[in-house]
């Protein structure tokens, strides 16, 4: 018998998984998943065993996580939900699906929680948060759930009323940054700069520009400022930013995440 259990391994299971491995056994992991040839190359990559069906993989594992889209948590629900027990742990990364409502689909007496990861968790520089009733899991319980979540992210406790927000702040987010990764290397491409050294110089700008934030604890305008000299061209592109938009594009692309997060069900 495995210790954690994953149902469903699409790239967000199967990111979670490979940062498991940094601190727990193949033979504490396992998964299950529709597709029998995905199931066939992630046990030949990673050494982890999986099951048949959904049924078999959560009735062997202590910790259960649904890795599944939003759409196809019912279809699991129905698949698990006799065989469950108050014992184990049920760990929801849906976005919009809250406890209550899982609690209403399982079993009012099961314990859940619910994750908002985000896809760089594949080179474990994911974010992640997490939201659940502290008084109804015991220590080792939150201890083993943390060192999951630290195996590929960053992660921070949030009240489950601020979920949604996670979901636009971290859990999307990461497609709105390749974006502008591609916008700005393609702006300099356009000035003869090389494609590969163009998204090189990018990437690592981005990559560094974060790390700033992190590290320094500094505001974001204010490390903006020190890099605007007066009349230079820094400010110059900065006023264009502000003339087309781009602030407004982000939270309205933010307000369209919230809503479509809270519409799923």
């Amino acid at each position: 018998m495995s210790k954690i259990g994953f149902v469903g391994m699409g790239n967000m299971g199967y990111a979670m998984l490979k940062g498991a491995l940094n601190v727990f056994s193949p033979d504490e992991l396992s998964f299950t998943d529709v597709n029998e040839e995905r199931c066939k190359n992630v046990l030949k990559e990673t050494g982890v065993n999986y099951y048949s069906s959904n049924a078999e993989c959560t009735n062997n594992n202590k910790y259960i996580i649904l890795a599944v889209k939003p759409q196809y948590y019912d279809q699991v629900i129905k698949n698990i939900k006799y065989v469950i027990t108050q014992e184990q742990v049920i760990i929801s990364i849906a976005p919009g699906i809250t406890i209550e409502e899982l609690n209403t689909k399982l079993g009012a007496d099961k314990r859940i929680m619910r994750l908002m990861p985000n896809t760089p968790a594949l080179l474990g520089a994911g974010m992640t948060g997490i939201s659940y009733n502290k008084e109804i899991f015991s220590d080792v319980e939150t201890d083993t759930v943390n060192k999951l979540l630290t195996s590929f992210s960053k992660a921070e406790y949030v009240e489950e009323r601020l979920m949604s927000a996670v979901t636009c702040a971290s859990g999307s987010s990461p497609a709105y940054v390749y974006m502008f990764i591609e916008a700005l290397a393609d702006s300099v491409v356009k000035y003869g700069l090389p494609r590969d050294q163009a998204y090189e110089f990018v990437a690592q700008t981005v990559k560094g520009a974060a790390e700033m934030v992190l590290v320094t604890k500094e505001h974001p305008g204010r490390l903006k400022d020190q890099v605007c000299s007066p009349g230079g061209t820094t400010i110059a592109g900065v006023a264009a930013l502000e003339e087309y938009g781009f602030r407004n594009a982000i939270m309205k692309a933010t307000d369209e995440c919230y809503a479509r997060a809270e519409k799923i069900k």
